[in-house]
């Protein structure tokens, strides 16, 4: 665990889980420079791995900007920039690997009292604040469009067949569109990114009432250890980040 001059302290961990080959799931930790990473390969396709780690040493890679503003500005160039990368190089490993290749990705940048948030896919960011926990991000998955759009309620759109397909994901089409949110910071924030092989493992209270620790890495462990007592069908990921 590391503490920033933001006075952020950090953990990440990643695990294959009970049921996949290999872990697909990638991050990257890193609270000297107010950067924290997860990316998550898309399941099914063959080097879902090597897109999430794509993402990380690329972003890990940006020279060290002060300025959060111009610190976002090339983070998101960067994931533009891997996109098109992986649309490129699609046909040349389609020998090795399936034709498309990606993966989602939420990043969380801070600096001072500023937080901001990127994503595309279902990888989520949550905040822990004042005993309450809040989902930042929103699903880029046709089970959210389904609810936001087709006006079904959570039950019926998670009977959709293709209910947890992606809408979007870096390297998932031409062209990469990413959501962002910015906030304000509290001391006593903590924000928690993780895959889905996490979240859907636990419910709210759970993922909550670990986050009451002042330890981010109890905090970790407390999460990885309910998920790995059930089934964990899917690789699973989290950095929580302490402010």
């Amino acid at each position: 665990m590391t503490r920033s001059a933001r006075s952020c302290a950090s953990v990440g961990r990643t695990e294959r889980g009970k049921v996949r080959e290999r872990n697909e799931d990638a991050y990257l930790n890193r609270p000297e420079h107010g950067l924290w990473v997860v990316a998550d390969g898309m399941g099914g396709h063959q080097c879902g791995d090597l897109a999430s780690q794509l993402i990380v040493s690329s972003i890990a890679a940006i020279a060290r900007y002060t300025d959060l503003d111009d610190r976002l500005v090339a983070v998101r160039e960067c994931l533009l920039g891997v996109n098109d990368r992986l649309g490129e190089g699609a046909s040349d490993r389609a020998g090795d690997c399936a034709p498309v290749i990606g993966s989602t990705v939420v990043a969380l940048l801070i600096e001072g009292s500023r937080a901001v948030c990127v994503w595309a896919g279902d990888s989520r960011c949550y905040l822990w604040r004042d005993q309450r926990l809040y989902q930042l991000t929103r699903d880029h998955s046709l089970l959210q469009k389904l609810i936001a759009e087709e006006q079904m309620c959570s039950r019926e759109a998670a009977e959709h067949p293709g209910a947890h397909a992606l809408t979007r994901a870096v390297g998932g089409g031409d062209g990469l569109s990413l959501d962002l949110i910015e906030l304000d910071v509290r001391c006593g924030d903590v924000f928690v990114l993780c895959t889905d092989g996490l979240y859907q493992a636990i419910d709210h209270q759970v993922l909550g009432d670990a986050l009451t620790n002042r330890s981010p890495r109890l905090s970790v462990d407390l999460l990885f250890d309910q998920v790995l007592r059930g089934p964990a069908i899917d690789n699973l990921t989290a950095v929580v980040v302490r402010t």
